[in-house]
């Protein structure tokens, strides 16, 4: 009992400090935030998002129709209101099961070109195609159910279980979120190039990102494994 107590405060330690990302509500995927880089007047970079949106969105819904018949696929892409926000673009599902994505609005002053613009848009929408949410959501139920029958098992109280189970579940959410992310980078590559844009340029905000490193239970990983993932993908499209 002793032993599974300590086991679970070292944990719980463990993971303060190694995942200090911040976590995005839990109906959203794991958004992609930019650091201020070169940036489009106000007007030019509102015109550019508007344009982005045009070219790929439908080419998102037809990508989703084609690889996940009869999930909804009809995107609603939004600027957030609150302008105080800092750059994000996240993918969520709203209450009536439609899918969403969320630019603020600095991201979207924040970014350099059209191009980077269409490769994030079309990331959160892989988001969306892969079933991530649903994945980590389930992977997050199963590893709360063992780390709580853990705890019961070694005679733990109710209090004691409830923690190990929320422990449980931020482990669990965690566990494959890295790959979550790169299954986006490689499909919001696709998505992006048959939108018309380039997904290598696109990939530039990745230099804006601080690096993540490859740490334990991160939700992200490595910017060189991202970039990685672009140029591999963009090979299979003829481009380099």
């Amino acid at each position: 009992m002793r032993h599974l107590s300590a086991a679970l405060a070292a944990c719980a330690l463990l993971m303060t400090a190694a995942c200090d990302v911040p976590q995005p509500p839990a109906t959203t995927a794991s958004p992609v935030f930019l650091a201020p880089g070169a940036r489009m007047s106000p007007d030019e970079a509102m015109a550019t998002f508007n344009r982005v949106v045009a070219a790929v969105e439908p080419v998102a819904e037809s990508e989703c129709r084609r690889r996940t018949p009869g999930r909804r696929c009809d995107f609603q892409i939004v600027v957030a209101s609150d302008s105080a926000l800092p750059s994000n673009a996240y993918q969520s599902i709203d209450g009536a099961g439609r899918p969403v994505i969320t630019f603020t609005q600095a991201l979207i002053r924040d970014a350099g070109n059209a191009d980077e613009l269409a490769f994030v848009m079309s990331h959160e929408a892989a988001h969306h195609i892969r079933d991530h949410l649903t994945r980590q959501r389930r992977n997050a139920e199963t590893a709360a159910v063992v780390f709580g029958g853990l705890a019961s098992l070694n005679g733990l109280g109710t209090t004691e279980v409830e923690t190990a189970q929320k422990l449980g579940a931020v482990v669990g959410a965690r566990t494959y979120s890295k790959d979550f992310e790169l299954e986006a980078d490689e499909l919001g590559t696709i998505i992006a190039w048959r939108a018309g844009f380039d997904p290598l340029v696109g990939a530039g905000f990745f230099s804006r990102i601080p690096d993540p490193g490859n740490r334990f239970l991160g939700t992200h990983p490595p910017n060189g494994d991202r970039i990685a993932t672009v140029r591999r993908t963009s090979a299979t499209l003829g481009l380099n």
